[in-house]
């Protein structure tokens, strides 16, 4: 972790990409594991299976002066059979949740990766309290089941609204957006 306070300073962007360097990896992990098991209690120790040998994990990274500073956001995606892809364990750090988008831009650029890589289907199990947020971002329901005793919808995305991505080590930077007011200043 870093030493900046997030409650009072937001990152003026964040860079959505793929993660590339170790720390963003490491970081990938630590924050599945306390979303997933620390959190939400999904599951008893760890979330790691093994679709992390084989997966393409993304990453939100907060910034400061500019440079890559936090990992607060993941997903991964990984592509069981040709042209089939998946989407999981989307995560977004706690304490950034009020930026308010972090989540549709890795989706976004989940899929326009496979996209890119030539996806013919993108799937995903979304937990039922998200089915709304894909569904404004073009994705169809198809089933809904229960995975880890939680209710969850697999969804498609519908891919002709996600422009391939040819480069997700490249990424692109999101710029913050607050979805409450930012706390006011006293001088």
């Amino acid at each position: 972790m870093n030493a900046v306070d997030h409650s009072v300073f937001l990152s003026p962007g964040y860079f959505i990409r793929a993660a590339a360097a170790p720390w963003e990896k490491a970081g990938a992990a630590r924050l599945r594991r306390r979303v997933f098991v620390e959190e939400q209690g999904l599951f008893q120790a760890d979330d790691r299976d093994a679709i992390d040998a084989d997966c393409t994990s993304l990453v939100a990274l907060s910034t400061y002066a500019h440079e890559a500073d936090e990992v607060v956001g993941t997903v991964r995606i990984h592509e069981p059979e040709p042209g089939l892809w998946w989407g999981s364990r989307l995560a977004v750090d706690s304490r950034f949740r009020h930026v308010g988008r972090l989540g549709r831009e890795l989706i976004r650029l989940a899929v326009s990766t496979a996209n890119g890589r030539g996806c013919h289907t993108f799937l995903a199990h979304v937990q039922a309290q998200n089915v709304e947020m894909f569904r404004h971002l073009h994705w169809q329901v198809e089933d809904e089941l229960t995975l880890h005793g939680m209710p969850h919808a697999r969804m498609r995305a519908e891919l002709a609204a996600y422009p391939p991505i040819a480069d997700p080590e490249t990424g692109f930077l999101a710029l913050a957006k607050r979805s409450a007011p930012p706390p006011e200043i006293s001088w």
